[in-house]
């Protein structure tokens, strides 16, 4: 710290831009108050200012907060700044103002503490950090707070402070000074606060706090800890209501400690001797929710970290287990799932043991009844651990308990029908687990199924079963017949969820038991046209998935007439609403439903593989027109956009080659619905095309491709002169991995396009964009185009002659990059230290090499200036300067190894910056 008393002018400034804070200012005020005291945190000025604003008798809570918060700061960017003869000065400083807020505002206390502790970390010559202060603080109970917050943080801030600028050689010799050294000598000064005369509650909390940060630091030997009053005290804190949660906190830490079983078992005997004594305590806290999650959490850490020993030492252990159950079975819904995962871990363990108390399933089921708030997160987490059950029990036995619930509760006279769902949710849950060649118990579930009651919640979870079970269906063919009735029944339900789960039995039984649903094909087709007219589009799709999987089982001969009578009887229905002059807006949208219908079933079959048979060969010819009236008529429609361009990839991915004689027409409407539209759907459909296609040497082809890639680029260009690239992500991610696809099939057209320069600036200002998913692809197409075989082809050894338009392409990528290049850098060195993902740096260091190589003179004009316009708050001056050193360095003496380690330095510097503000903000 500088030994000059700031300038008066100076703390007045810090003062009033403090104050902005607490005025109600208007935000740029308020940002213009931030702006200048983030930049006056980085001076050397700042050190004396905020000694002085923390000392002061007349400066405001606000402005202290504001110094204490700027040293823990600056000890941790900037403590190069103060010349080494003057720390024992600051740290002086910091001790007094320790003890000056001893009673607080803690806030400040903590800042101080933080600092103090990122001070001694990096000043090996203050050696007695710990036990000095334990010396100045920890004999006046007023100061002993103060002490305690410091011993608390100290480990924190050791551990985790990875901004702090040290070797691992440095960090790890002080680190054991710090902390390795004096933890016995902490522990017993714990231990002697706990026990003090006249110490309360609210000091013994700060004492269970303290002790927990050296144990979560790994720096307390848990037996050595065992010896000392701590530990006792630990367990006996469990009933003060005040200690409790601090309590627990230090429990689990101590039981999770001792992970390593065989080196802690004489600590494990100890620790269960005290689990094992407040067991009973359970019971009595039924009635405080909070103290049940406390001792939830301490039964399950030791469960979860003793699973082992409870499977070697039943005998000794099983009450542990117990007492898991009894949290499992408790009635508060946010505590029961503390336990989940202690079943899972152990049913990963004991495979078919039973070693779980078999009333624990029965807690589980009832746990399932049907929640009147809609919890139903809550139940299919419940149902994950009943599967783990099965894993545990094995599937007999824990369906079989599911199955005598439901018989137990249809003998009573009146039964709430939540006793008959809850267990066939459970029968759901555990379907996964259930053995396909089962004869045992899930025959009787099947019998079961159609004499249970009608209540729709009823049905829907019947319903749910039989598609949870369809596997087992699959070798017991015998109940297809009645669950086809029981499902198709399901759809004439006026409960809609019972008809949705008609539509995924449906699915399911006809994917997984296909092989026998053929000769129920004419009554699934009679099914559609008549009850599925009805049925809700979700319903529908369901249905129609269901009717490709059985197609997908077919001979393909018949697999593709049946196909193909399919698809023309929903296109004429399409066709139905096209030819009207002014359909209405339901009419609109059923020709999207069934676009949607030709979409599920093409999801399933895809393809019948490159030659199609017979019956599908024209097909392709005979429907487009249809496709292409409703882009014609409908494609301004958003909805119908997005399922027109859907239902053409899968129709060009199942058609292939046989859709080559529509393509040149397709383009056409695409191009011409993307310019009428702006739907970012038609270029991406158009990017599909050039994938698939962008090979194909007949002229027309190339012609249609040619026309559509300008026409695309001619509306692109236009909504950019009228709109930001940040107003419009959707239609410019679809466009950039377009051009990425014309880059890689049909580089001619790209590269020799009269566009290709505002292509690229287009590509370009998508890299202002904060999305991921366009900055990735955009940095892609830079990079690939930078490094494409045209521009390296006159260094290569001859072996093989070049493309004839390689020198073409060279010359129009050169003379792009010689206008737009200092562009570029700015884009990059803006996005590389800011809003770019930390994955995409290589690409960015990849795209400098290249450039350095090639455009060796113009980045070295270009990146002084490109710099410039990098905001001070993402890189200081000096970080600057030295990047633009390192890096004219690396590209004049040709050693283009270097400009990696620049650009990383870079970004590091802009990174801690970046964190230093993220600190202090936070911090405030």
């Amino acid at each position: 710290m500088a030994a000059a008393q700031p300038s008066q002018e100076t703390v007045r400034a810090v003062l009033a831009a403090v104050q902005v804070f607490s005025a109600q200012p208007d935000k740029v005020s308020l940002d213009a108050a931030n702006r200048w005291l983030q930049d006056f945190q980085h001076t050397p000025e700042a050190w004396g200012a905020c000694n002085y604003i923390l000392l002061a008798s007349d400066t405001s809570p606000g402005a202290k907060t504001f110094a204490a918060q700027t040293f823990r700061a600056k000890v941790t960017f900037d403590l190069q700044q103060v010349d080494p003869s003057h720390r024992v000065g600051l740290r002086d400083s910091l001790i007094s103002a320790l003890r000056t807020f001893a009673s607080g505002p803690r806030v400040i206390v903590i800042q101080i503490s933080l600092a103090l502790s990122g001070l001694a970390l990096q000043m090996p010559e203050w050696k007695n950090a710990v036990p000095g202060l334990i010396e100045s603080f920890g004999q006046d109970p007023s100061t002993v707070p103060a002490l305690l917050q410091f011993l608390t943080v100290l480990p924190e801030e050791v551990n985790g402070n990875t901004r702090i600028p040290m070797s691992n050689e440095d960090y790890r010799v002080r680190a054991s000074e710090l902390l390795t050294d004096h933890a016995p000598e902490v522990v017993k000064l714990l231990a002697m606060y706990m026990q003090a005369s006249g110490v309360t509650e609210a000091i013994q909390a700060q004492v269970f706090r303290c002790l927990r940060s050296w144990i979560s630091a790994g720096e307390i030997d848990i037996g050595s800890l065992t010896e000392s009053s701590l530990f006792s005290w630990a367990f006996q804190a469990l009933a003060s209501d005040i200690l409790f949660d601090a309590a627990v906190d230090v429990i689990c830490d101590i039981i999770h400690e001792t992970q390593e079983v065989d080196d802690n078992m004489a600590v494990i005997e100890l620790i269960v001797q005290q689990l094992l004594a407040i067991k009973p305590a359970i019971a009595s806290a039924k009635e405080d929710s909070e103290k049940m999650r406390g001792y939830c959490r301490i039964f399950t850490e030791a469960g979860e970290t003793y699973r082992q020993l409870v499977l070697a030492h039943p005998e000794t252990l099983f009450p542990i287990v117990e007492a898991i159950a009894e949290c499992s079975a408790y009635y508060d819904l946010d505590v029961v799932p503390i336990t989940f995962n202690f079943w899972y871990r152990l049913a990963q363990i004991i495979a078919k043991r039973p070693s779980v108390p078999h009333n624990f399933l029965i807690v589980m089921i009832k746990h399932l009844h049907f929640p009147l708030d809609e919890f139903r997160a809550f139940r299919h987490v419940m149902g994950d651990t009943l599967k783990d059950c099965c894993f545990v029990l094995g599937s007999s036995v824990c369906l079989r308990t599911a199955y005598d619930m439901i018989i137990s509760s249809l003998s009573r006279p009146t039964t709430a029908w939540q006793e008959i769902e809850a267990p066939l949710f459970s029968m759901r849950s555990m379907g996964a687990e259930v053995d396909p060649n089962d004869e045992e118990v899930v025959p009787l579930i099947m019998d079961l199924i159609p004499k249970l009651p009608t209540h729709p919640r009823v049905r829907y979870a019947a319903t749910l079963v039989i598609s949870r079970y369809t596997e087992w269906v699959d070798r017991h063919p015998q109940y297809i017949q009645y669950q086809l009735s029981y499902i198709s029944a399901g759809f004439e339900e006026p409960d809609a969820e019972v008809s949705a789960a008609s539509g995924q039995a449906m699915k399911f039984l006809c994917k997984d038991c296909k092989r026998h649903f053929v000769p129920y094909l004419p009554q699934l087709h009679s099914f559609v046209q008549t009850v599925g007219q009805n049925l809700s589009q979700d319903d529908r799709l369901q249905v129609y998935e269901a009717i490709a999987h059985v197609i997908s089982y077919m001979p393909m001969e018949e697999a593709a007439l049946v196909l193909r009578q399919f698809a023309v009887e929903i296109l004429a229905k399409i066709e139905d609403v096209v030819v009207l002059p002014s359909p209405t807006q339901e009419e609109v949208q059923t020709v999207a439903d069934h676009l949607e219908q030709v979409e599920a079933m093409l999801t399933v079959i895809q393809s019948f593989g490159e030659e199609l048979p017979p019956a599908c060969q024209n097909t392709c010819l005979e429907l487009w027109p249809v496709i292409e009236t409703v882009v014609q008529k409908f494609g301004g429609i958003a909805f119908i956009s997005e399922r027109s361009c859907g239902t053409l990839r899968l129709g060009l991915q199942f058609f292939g080659e046989a859709a080559l004689p529509i393509i040149p027409s397709l383009l056409v409407r695409l191009s011409e619905a993307f310019e009428s539209s702006g739907y970012p759907s038609y270029i991406w459909i158009s990017g599909k095309i050039v994938t698939r296609f962008g090979n194909e040497e007949a002229l027309i082809v190339r012609n249609s491709l040619r026309r559509s890639f300008e026409a695309i680029n001619t509306h692109i260009f236009e909504m950019l002169k009228v709109q930001t690239a940040n107003t419009i992500p959707d239609v410019i991610e679809d466009y950039v991995h377009y051009l990425s696809r014309m880059l890689e099939f049909c580089p001619d057209l790209l590269f020799l396009s009269p566009s290709f320069p505002n292509t690229f600036r287009a590509v370009l200002s998508a890299l202002t964009l904060y999305q991921h998913d366009i900055v990735y692809p955009s940095l892609e197409f830079v990079l690939n185009t930078l490094r494409h075989d045209c521009l390296t082809t006159g260094n290569a050894p001859p072996a093989a002659s070049p493309p004839p338009n390689f020198p073409l392409y060279a010359a129009v990528i050169r003379g792009v990059i010689d206008e737009q290049g200092f562009s570029l850098v700015g884009f990059l060195l803006a996005g590389m230290l800011s809003h770019f993902p930390e994955d995409s740096i290589s690409s960015v260091v990849t795209i400098f090499k290249i450039l350095t190589q090639l455009w060796s003179q113009q980045i070295l004009a270009w990146l002084p200036s490109a710099s410039e316009h990098i905001p001070k708050e993402s890189l200081p001056s000096a970080a600057r300067s030295a990047f633009l050193s390192e890096f004219t360095a690396a590209v004049t003496s040709r050693e283009f190894d270097k400009v990696k380690p620049a650009l990383l330095n870079l970004h590091r510097a802009s990174r801690r910056t970046r964190d230093r503000t993220r600190l202090t903000a936070l911090d405030t």
